[in-house]
C-alpha cells in the first residue's frame, strides 16, 4: 500500500530543517490561517483556557486548512505559544515590542508551549503538546541593546526574541526541556507516531 503524501503546513525554515534534517521526504505549505482568528475565537469560550490546549488548535487548524486542498495527504500543523507570568505572547511584530517583550523576560522563567498535529482527510488522527522551561539572566540594557543591534530583524521570527542555536543562548541562566520542543516543533513523539503509522521506518 502506498504512502500517503507527507505536507508541511508551515512557512516556517526551523521546522522545514528539522524534518529534512532527520530524513523525511515531504512538501511544504503554507496554511496562511489567519491566527487572531483562531485566537479569539478560543478566548471566547474561555480566557483562562490552558495555552498548551490553543497550541494545538492553532496547529490542528493549520493542518486542516492545508489538508482540505489534498485529502489524501497526510498534515503536520505546528504553532508555539509564550507564556510569561500567565500572559501569552506572539511574535513582535516590530523591534519596539521585540525590546519591550525582552524586558518583560529579563530575570523571569517563561514557558514555550508547542503543539504538532496530524490531520488526514480534514481530521486531527494526532497531536502532541511539549513544554520547555527557560529563565533569563537579568542582563543589562547595553547587553539588550547590543544583542538586537547584531540580530537585527531575526528576533521578530521568534515568539520568544530569540535562536537558542545563535546569540540569544546568551539571554539565559537555566533552559529547562526538549531542544525541538524549544524550536517550536516536538520531534521525537512526531517521529513516533509516523513510525506507528508507516510512513517512516520502524
Amino acid at each position: 500500500m502506498a504512502k500517503p503524501p507527507l505536507i508541511l503546513a508551515s512557512a516556517s525554515a526551523v521546522r522545514a530543517s528539522l524534518l529534512k534534517g532527520a530524513g523525511l521526504d515531504f512538501e511544504i505549505v503554507d496554511s496562511r490561517l489567519d491566527e487572531e482568528e483562531v485566537k479569539r475565537g478560543f478566548a471566547g469560550r474561555d480566557e483562562a483556557a490552558d495555552t498548551d490546549a490553543l497550541a494545538l488548535e492553532l496547529a490542528a487548524e493549520k493542518a486542516r486548512a492545508v489538508s482540505r486542498g489534498d485529502l489524501r495527504a497526510l498534515v503536520i500543523g505546528a504553532d508555539q505559544i509564550l507564556s510569561c507570568e500567565g500572559k501569552r505572547y506572539d511574535k513582535p511584530k516590530s523591534m519596539a515590542e521585540a525590546r519591550a517583550n525582552l524586558l518583560a523576560f529579563r530575570g523571569r522563567p517563561h514557558i514555550l508551549h508547542s503543539g504538532v498535529a496530524l490531520v488526514a482527510n480534514d481530521a486531527v488522527v494526532w497531536s502532541h503538546a511539549g513544554q520547555a522551561h527557560l529563565t533569563m539572566r537579568d542582563f543589562t540594557e547595553d547587553f539588550l541593546d547590543e544583542y538586537l543591534a547584531q540580530t537585527g530583524e531575526r528576533v521578530l521570527k521568534s515568539v520568544g526574541c530569540y535562536q537558542l542555536e545563535g546569540p540569544g543562548v546568551q539571554l539565559f541562566e537555566e533552559i529547562d526541556g526538549d531542544y525541538f520542543t524549544i524550536l517550536g516543533l516536538p520531534l521525537l513523539p512526531l517521529l513516533d507516531e509516523l513510525r506507528a503509522r508507516g510512513v517512516v521506518l520502524k
